[in-house]
């Protein structure tokens, strides 16, 4: 049994269950093509159904749920079409950002981003690849955030669901593990020594790198996609 709401977390129940049940989607807790029904969710998290419902929709909007009248509903398929054209927008918005990161990171921005380094080294190690990612999101957030563009990030993110899942089933089963680590810190470097053509040529070969991993991917995992 999950969480209980009294009447007064009513505002909040909403919210929850979105958070929650959009990462286990994210993360791959709840697969492609997994289906789910409200009935269950509202069991699991022990709230009423009508916010689950309301859940349900929003995921939908997003491309991470598809509802089929009198069939149910299922976690939506990665969409390869909307991989690459996150991947697209993601390359092009970042080698631009990065290169004003070479004038405006803070001293604290470069010392996020070496601790960020430290922990990815960890996880490298452990191959610990839940926490490999979100670390590999936390690495760009503050590159983003500390060259003043959060607003940009945001747009990114509103992208980057099928992205995200593709990402993930690569940290789970690529040997790459390495070159995305040995990248990090070419970008942080170049950062550092205010080398924003060397910062863009890092950042353009890191967001390319899963397209030579996508079709190896996709055949591996083919009940994960369109």
């Amino acid at each position: 049994m999950g969480r209980s709401f009294s009447r007064a977390d009513q505002g909040s129940i909403r919210e929850y269950v979105y958070q929650s049940l959009k990462s286990k989607i994210l993360n791959l807790q709840l697969p492609p093509g997994t289906k789910i029904s409200e009935k269950d969710i509202s069991e699991e998290y022990n709230v009423s159904r009508t916010p689950v419902r309301e859940v349900f929709i929003k995921l939908a909007q997003e491309d991470l749920l598809d509802i089929y009248p009198q069939r149910g509903s299922f976690i939506s398929l990665i969409d390869m079409e909307h991989v690459e054209e996150a991947r697209f927008i993601r390359e092009h918005l970042e080698k631009a950002v990065v290169r004003e990161a070479c004038e405006k990171l803070s001293e604290k921005d470069l010392f996020y981003l070496e601790s960020n380094i430290a922990g990815q080294e960890i996880c490298c190690e452990k191959q610990n690849y839940l926490h490999m990612q979100e670390l590999d999101e936390e690495f760009h957030q503050i590159i983003y955030t500390g060259s003043g563009k959060i607003q940009t990030w945001s747009i990114v993110q509103q992208m980057n669901n099928h992205f995200y899942r593709l990402r993930m089933l690569r940290l789970a089963h690529s040997p790459f593990w390495d070159t995305i680590l040995t990248q990090h810190k070419q970008i942080l470097q170049a950062i550092k020594a205010q080398d924003p053509d060397q910062a863009e040529k890092i950042t353009e070969e890191h967001l390319r790198l899963i397209i030579l991993e996508k079709d190896q991917i996709r055949e591996k995992y083919l009940e994960y996609f369109r």
